[in-house]
Parts: structure tokens; sequence; C-alpha cells
């Protein structure tokens, strides 16, 4: 069975572009011209995932965001011209879980839509119960026993020197590791101009993480400190 997402922009053409790319990744694709015609989709329909721009005639995304948040717990995804911090953090606080900036990169948000897809059903939305030990980090789920990393509830495919960097990081979220420190918990040899080569498995790593690699949102580096993984908004 296909999927169904609701795109909603009062930009028809916007709309009719969205919905090609998701029905080419196929997708069943319901479309909406502002906040109140959403709000009737969403009420009628089974709908798993909303994309919604917020200058719209009616009632505006962020307000539509706001009331369908008091009933569905599905993954919404924020479209807008407007590129301000403020403006998207208001989109997050209010209980959009991503925010993408037009122009957007179409591959990106596909890649955006399949991964809150695959994380809300396999984990059940953001209330399901998480397994004792399990380290959940936004789009992230690390097993230190299994020593197992999940991407969107994907299983990621990591060497072994990447699972040890992944297991300090994501065992210290939001610590800054010197280079020079990584290769000494990881190789257990003291360090001698690490940093290329801890460079290149944190690059590894990030590509097979991050749905834009040269754009990280978790696996980062601190210029001259070092490297985390950033400890997401809402986690103990």
């Amino acid at each position: 069975m296909k999927e169904t997402i609701l795109v909603v922009d009062d930009d028809r053409e916007i709309v009719r572009a969205i919905a090609i790319l998701l029905e080419k990744e196929g997708y069943a694709v319901l479309r909406a011209y502002d906040g109140l015609e959403a709000l009737q989709i969403v009420s009628e329909q089974d709908v798993r995932l909303i994309i919604i721009d917020v200058m719209m005639p009616k009632l505006d995304g962020l307000s539509a965001v706001m009331r369908i948040r008091e009933r569905k717990n599905l993954p919404i995804i924020v479209l807008s011209a407007r590129s301000e911090d403020t403006d998207k953090i208001l989109g997050l606080s209010i209980g959009a879980d991503d925010y993408v900036t037009k122009p957007f990169n179409p591959q990106e948000l596909a890649a955006r839509v399949r991964s809150h897809l695959r994380r809300y059903l396999s984990l059940g939305g953001i209330h399901a119960r998480r397994p004792d030990g399990l380290i959940v980090n936004g789009r992230l789920a690390y097993d230190p026993e299994e020593r197992v990393l999940r991407a969107d509830g994907e299983p990621v495919r990591l060497t072994a020197t990447e699972t040890k960097i992944v297991d300090l990081l994501m065992r210290n979220l939001g610590r800054v590791f010197p280079a020079e420190e990584i290769y000494r918990r990881v190789w257990e040899e003291e360090a001698f101009a690490p940093e290329n080569t801890v460079m290149v498995h944190i690059r590894r790593i990030r590509e097979k993480i991050e749905l834009n690699p040269r754009a990280p949102e978790y696996l980062k580096v601190v210029w001259g400190i070092g490297y985390k993984i950033e400890k997401m908004e809402g986690n103990p």
C-alpha cells in the first residue's frame, strides 16, 4: 500500500512539482492550497506525512501545524521561502519535525520525506517505547550492547573502526572530542598527527548517516577543537 502524503501550498505550481516528485518515489499525494483545506483533508484521510508552506490564505501554515498537532502525531515538514533562524525555530517549536527553505533541492526533499516516514513507521512516532539502554538522538538510535546504529530505523553499515567512533560519540552526545583523544581511544595507541586519519573516518560516517553530508545535522566539526554528535532538542 502506498503511503499518503499531503502537500499544502497556495502556489499550485509548487504543489504540482512536489506531487510529481513524490509520485515518482511511489507515494500517493493529496493536495491542498490553504491551511483550512489541509485541516479538512487530515481529518478525513489517512495521511502519513505533511509538507506545508508557511504563508497561505485563510489559515497560515504555522497555525495549521499547531491545530494538526492537537490531534495527530504524524511527521510535518514546513516549507517556506523564509530562511531566518527565528522562523525555523518557531516552526520547529510549534510542532514541525523539519524545515526546508525554498528554493529546495528535489532530491534532498525526497530524502527527508523517506527519512521521516521510515522513522515514524518503524518507531511508531515520538511516543514509542524505547528498549532499555537504547540511545535515541533525533533520526539516530544506537544500541550500545549490540553496537548497532540505526538511522530512521534502518541499520547503518559501519566498519569496526567507524563503530568505535560512533560508540564514543553517541555515548557522549554534545561533547567535543579532539582528534588526538578519538585516535587514542579508538586505536588504543598514542597519536602522532592523527587529524587526517580521524577526518577520513568521520567523513565516511557522515556519508552514511546524514541526509546531506555537506551540511551535516549530527556529526559536526568544531573548528580548532574536534568532533561531536550534536544533541538534538527534546532528547534527555
